[in-house]
């Protein structure tokens, strides 16, 4: 079912904050320094109410504003509030960030961004000088779709120019204009194919993108998601693609995660709930916030029902879920982009049934964040009462995410159960659900009981890692608002 994407999540205004929003001088002189800019009043107090590392930053400390003539002066040491963001973050700190326009931000949360709509990986052609793109994924309906590009697709220049080493990073530039020439070749990554010129445009995905069953894989029925993002609005969407895996009657289930870099915790905790066949009282995963806001340190529960949401965040209906049974294994395809609350999935169902993970390490994100806005009254969380004069907010990490085991300890990535590196294969990339793709196929020999053997020889021994994600928020995990209803 094709929706128009809930905009924003808003989290109820909460009473948790330790510490009024009205500062008070010393004695009763008014202050002598006068605040440059009152968003970096803003930055300070929801950080020192909200941040995860709150009680490590030495400038977040609650007496920094018992001075309001020190306070001031020392927000007028930034001039701009992003800057002070910056320099309140932690050093543990990865995946905390300043935002400009929250409106912007909220609609990318739900995958609605203005794009090409193709997700493209670069790669060294062999030992030689050249570099080329080759297409991981294609959004459907977006301008490159209907361009006809395909997955697997090489691309060598963008705008006339060929990338090498030594420029592609300048080339790269064109990947983010409004209009840009893409030149294709054949599997060479050299000899020219065609060009193609597109035109950016807003672009919702569904992420739910394929459901497939194998229906005779070592004599089991294996079934097969590819699926991109932990997006709420899509939970009945995801819900029926379980409800076609259950009635086909699959035993074993691979879930391609190569491209989610996560989304709604929520979510993820349906998704668990579809994969594992016992509900009632298992805890799938616990959120902890700092000390200021322990109170909502609750877990999240397997489920026999998940929410429906319209196409404002509003909860329409309840579903029940769509269980797989007897599934004592999951196989999650993974690379350097899977994160959050993909992550969680790995996480959270280890201690009940065998997850293999099988690509590459994923990013290692074990903490999630809220959108804090400058709405002092709601301690910073709600977007309807916040200062109309800007559009600014922040997106800080508020808490840390731990299984049933008090697990937490996967900082630095999941290490793949079966390393199979996709982009060394770049010049033979198929279509997602092929038998013979080379992440899938190994999964699936795996299944079989024999080692993966791909048929193609490894062309490329250097992948180029850069970041051409045109949707900076791709690798968040955030609380739906109604986890504080609770």
């Amino acid at each position: 079912m094709r929706k128009i994407i809930f905009l924003s999540f808003v989290l109820f205004t909460m009473l948790s904050c330790n510490k009024d929003d009205k500062i008070v001088p010393n004695g009763d002189n008014e202050p002598d320094v006068t605040l440059n800019n009152t968003v970096n009043n803003f930055v300070w107090k929801a950080m020192n109410s909200w941040y995860n590392w709150q009680e490590n930053v030495t400038n977040l400390a609650d007496s920094k504003d018992d001075n309001i003539n020190d306070y001031y002066t020392f927000l007028n040491s930034y001039s701009t509030p992003n800057s002070l963001f910056e320099s309140l973050k932690h050093a543990d700190d990865d995946f905390s960030w300043f935002i400009e326009d929250y409106v912007a931000q909220q609609q990318q949360f739900q995958g609605i961004s203005k794009t090409f709509g193709f997700r493209p990986s670069l790669v060294r052609v062999g030992t030689t000088n050249y570099v080329i793109i080759y297409i991981q994924h294609v959004s459907d309906n977006s301008p490159a779709d209907l361009a006809g590009f395909k997955r697997g697709d090489i691309i060598n220049a963008i705008n006339g120019t060929v990338m090498t080493l030594d420029n592609y990073k300048n080339v790269l530039n064109g990947y983010y204009e409004e209009t840009a020439e893409f030149s294709f070749t054949e599997k060479d990554g050299q000899t020219f194919k065609e060009k193609k010129t597109i035109t950016q445009a807003v672009v919702s995905d569904n992420p739910v993108y394929l459901t497939k069953v194998f229906d005779n894989i070592n004599g089991k029925k294996v079934g097969y998601i590819v699926y991109n993002g932990f997006r709420s609005s899509y939970n009945d969407e995801l819900n029926a693609a379980f409800a076609e895996l259950k009635a086909a009657g699959v035993q074993e289930l691979v879930l391609d995660l190569r491209i989610n870099g996560g989304g709604s915790v929520e979510t993820s905790a349906y998704l668990a709930s579809m994969i594992r066949n016992e509900a009632g009282t298992d805890k799938f995963a616990e959120l902890r916030f700092n000390q200021k806001h322990a109170q909502y340190n609750e877990p999240y529960y397997f489920n026999n029902t998940l929410n429906v949401y319209d196409a404002e965040g509003k909860k329409v209906s309840e579903e029940a879920i769509n269980r797989l049974p007897g599934i004592s294994r999951l196989y999650v395809l993974a690379s350097s982009s899977t994160a959050s609350a993909s992550e969680m999935i790995i996480n959270g169902l280890r201690p009940f049934i065998e997850v293999k993970v099988v690509g590459t390490k994923t990013v290692g994100k074990n903490e999630g964040s809220i959108t804090l806005y400058d709405s002092p009254t709601s301690d910073y969380t709600n977007p309807n009462t916040a200062n109309s004069t800007h559009k600014m907010a922040m997106q800080p990490i508020v808490f840390q995410i731990y299984n049933k085991l008090d697990q937490n300890d996967y900082g630095e990535g999941f290490e793949p159960n079966i390393l199979i590196e996709e982009w060394k294969y770049w010049d033979n990339i198929l279509p997602f659900g092929d038998e013979n793709e080379i992440v899938l196929k190994t999964a699936l020999d795996d299944i079989r009981g024999v080692s993966a053997k791909s048929p193609y020889e490894v062309k490329s021994f250097e992948r180029i890692d850069i970041n051409l994600s045109t949707n900076k928020f791709e690798q968040e995990m955030y609380i739906d608002n109604h986890y504080f209803e609770k």
